[in-house]
């Protein structure tokens, strides 16, 4: 488990079974931002919408993060 610091002084972990870089970033986007759509993640990361895509649906297949509507959040 990878843990940081932050200024507030409390740990970001990253569940183990994240292997993919892209998928660590986009968990820790939505741990930081709480919920966001695929447009600002992508605008925020840049990275592209069809690649968000693909990494959501392996966040959300793994149930890490849950879709309501056009907003994915972490579980």
């Amino acid at each position: 488990m990878i843990e940081t610091e932050t200024g507030r002084e409390s740990a970001m972990t990253l569940p183990p079974e994240l292997q993919s870089p892209r998928a660590k970033l986009v968990y820790l986007y939505l741990r930081t931002n709480e919920r966001a759509t695929v447009g600002e993640m992508a605008t925020s990361l840049g990275m592209k919408k069809i690649s968000l895509y693909s990494i959501l649906k392996t966040l959300r297949k793994r149930e890490f993060v849950q879709q309501r509507g056009e907003e994915y959040r972490l579980n």
